[in-house]
């Protein structure tokens, strides 16, 4: 019998093994029932791949990030085959793995019901217990379309070489060097139940799926565009246990409990009306106040960095933005022209860095000017579809605190450092805490300028990352087309990750826009360009912090810091002077003075996520003093006015949660 032989690379470190010719993956990996499929130089194989000699083998466990996609795939094809099985007139898109999950995408004559959902779980449960055999094949064009001839979506899969976006920002491989179709087998007498067109890996069975559970549907244009046919999406989740998806449940609940959309009606903070448009959304009072005082302290902090605030138009000649090259590499993120001044294009900015460019352009700059740091809340529009957008977190319309700053090359560095601590710092001031960093280098296929200027960037922008002490991890191809950036990630309160700041290293929209400053030496010198936009933008940043805190916004963000719940009718005024004093101090203090109950009072403003109650009865108001109610249900009683208004002042300035 020959053998062959083969490299097994573990954590211990590479283990030279000869194996009998014909061994698979599965073989070789027997004892550890947590692989669940196998890379060969680089590439993820089905363990059943039989190995050959020199192969460099790895096993995938189906807690790494491959083995996951592999469940959360073969899971997806396990519920195809329970809807083809409970309609049989269903036809077949695409079923990839998400973050967290799946799905697949069918086209039915009706939407499917909760009903429905329930039953096809049901009988994915009888699939997952058959312990149906993935058995993989490689088949022609010719062969395949023969085999789908049903499936008019496959049968346009196969034309298609390389990979297919999906609306969700998937991609799905449907083509290649190798068409493959994946068979489901009878565990039994191994007769075929099933079959997809597919490029695997996937598991050797179905009973490797250890838990999942169908989540909803949706509708969604087959590989999202609009001009296409609408597809029934059916939204899955899986994992390597029942205890870790009763943990991904839980935290799902805990998320749609601190949901900005949900919580901006119940606190009446914002809402998105149809009359105005998908994802562009008003303030409310309430949420005004919020909003203003995040403005006002970003402001006040910016000024003592040595910001100078700048304010641009919203709309522009179509003619900057070819000059900024956005119409080259941007224009399907921005809104149609508009045609004025006789056939003249004007469009609403989607960024605001070519106008700072043209401030900067405005008279001559020497050296003693910089670094010149230029600010703006500049509310800037983005044409995103409907598919992506989402309540204030991903919006058409919304403002930037946006920064550019320009520099001598000898600053760069240094001015790099500087605005990387003062961004951390800042969103810490805002409750945010846990950060890693996010290096985003260039596209190869989409930049403007040198390599060496690239290269030059980038290394200056690693070895900032790197001074902050945190976490920092690659993000090839990443980078706008003007320069490499930095992404401050942050962890909120139930350790979702969400992309905060970034700080951009741009060599090319000076070249472009000619900018100029006169040198020490009297010679005419380009000036380095950063872009910096801090919160992302105020809406997003809005939201990130509202479910962060679930709501209940630390005081000095609170619309309502406190409010006044009188015992009884008398004891309305003594609490209106109280609110009337703190309204001078700048708190902003209300009183409840309606008809309701005590307790219902209380209840009332638990629900609105007051940070205080302010509580006074005859035994208060004679004695000149207050009770104090915290968020959590605990008093102080018997504090004297003057007092009580110094705390809340106090915990006002501090910043701090309660």
């Amino acid at each position: 019998m020959s053998e062959v032989r083969v490299t097994v690379q573990s954590a211990s470190g590479p283990e030279e093994r000869t194996v009998s010719a014909g061994t698979t993956a599965g073989a070789l990996f027997a004892d550890d029932r947590t692989v669940i499929a196998a890379r060969v130089a680089g590439e993820l194989k089905d363990l059943s791949y039989e190995l050959a000699e020199g192969d460099v083998v790895e096993g995938v466990e189906i807690s790494s990030e491959d083995g996951l996609n592999i469940l959360r795939h073969s899971t997806a094809h396990v519920m195809a085959q329970a809807v083809q099985e409970i309609f049989p007139e269903a036809k077949l898109g695409i079923g990839p793995p998400v973050r967290d999950g799946f799905y697949y995408d069918f086209d039915v004559e009706k939407p499917f019901t909760p009903e429905d959902l329930k039953t096809i779980e049901k009988k994915m449960q009888e699939i997952q217990k058959r312990g149906q055999k993935f058995a993989r094949r490689v088949v022609t064009d010719e062969a395949a379309r023969a085999e789908l001839a049903d499936e008019p979506y496959k049968l346009e899969l196969i034309g298609i070489k390389g990979s297919a976006s999906t609306d969700d920002g998937a991609d799905v491989e449907v083509g290649g060097g190798e068409l493959t179709i994946y068979d489901n087998l009878d565990a039994k007498t191994g007769e075929l139940c099933w079959k997809d067109l597919c490029r695997g890996p996937h598991l050797p069975t179905t009973r490797n799926i250890p838990a999942f559970k169908l989540m909803r549907n949706a509708a969604a244009y087959w590989r999202g565009s609009e001009k296409n046919p609408m597809l029934q999406r059916i939204y899955g989740t899986a994992w390597p246990s029942k205890e870790e998806l009763k943990a991904h449940l839980d935290f799902l609940a805990e998320a749609e409990k601190r949901d900005h959309r949900k919580l901006g009606n119940e606190l009446d903070l914002f809402s998105i009306p149809d009359e105005i448009g998908s994802g562009l959304a008003v303030f409310h009072p309430k949420g005004g106040i919020i909003r203003r005082t995040m403005e006002d302290y970003s402001r006040k902090r910016h000024e003592e960095e040595g910001y100078e605030f700048v304010y641009s138009p919203h709309a522009t000649k179509g003619k900057l933005f070819e000059k900024s090259g956005h119409l080259d590499w941007y224009a399907e993120g921005m809104y149609p022209p508009m045609q004025l001044d006789e056939g003249v294009d004007y469009y609403l900015k989607p960024m605001n860095c070519p106008m700072h460019n043209l401030i900067f352009d405005a008279r001559g700059r020497s050296y003693r000017e910089l670094p010149l740091r230029l600010f703006e809340f500049g509310t800037v529009y983005r044409y995103e579809k409907s598919g992506v957008v989402h309540g204030l977190t991903r919006a058409r319309g919304f403002t930037q605190d946006d920064a550019h700053i320009y520099c001598t090359r000898e600053q760069m560095a240094e001015e790099l450092d500087k605005t990387l601590t003062f961004v951390l710092n800042l969103l810490r001031d805002y409750g945010l805490t846990d950060f890693y960093l996010e290096l985003s280098t260039k596209d190869e296929t989409k930049f403007v300028g040198s390599d060496e200027v690239w290269e030059e960037a980038t290394a200056v922008l690693q070895q900032v990352a790197e001074k902050q002490g945190l976490p920092l991890t690659p993000d090839p191809g990443g980078a706008a087309f003007y320069g490499p950036k930095i992404s401050v990630q942050a962890r909120d309160a139930i350790g979702r990750t969400w992309q905060m700041s970034t700080v951009q290293l741009d060599f090319n929209l000076p070249e472009r826009f000619d900018l100029e400053y006169t040198a020490a030496d009297g010679s005419r010198q380009r000036p380095v360009m950063i872009h910096r936009a801090l919160f992302g933008s105020i809406e997003r940043f809005f939201a990130v912090l509202l479910e962060h805190y679930a709501g209940a916004m630390p005081p000095w963000l609170a619309p309502v810091q406190a409010v006044g719940i009188p015992i009884g009718d008398a004891h309305v005024e003594y609490l209106q002077e109280f609110a009337a004093d703190a309204r001078k101090r700048g708190l902003r203090v209300d009183v409840d003075a309606s008809s309701d109950r005590m307790q219902k009072k209380i209840r009332n403003q638990q629900r609105q996520k007051v940070p205080f109650m302010i509580i006074v009865g005859d035994e208060d108001m004679n004695a000149g003093t207050v009770s104090f109610r915290y968020r959590d249900g605990s008093q102080e009683n018997g504090i004297p006015r003057e007092d009580a208004l110094a705390k809340l002042a106090d915990v006002v300035e501090r910043r701090v949660q309660v």
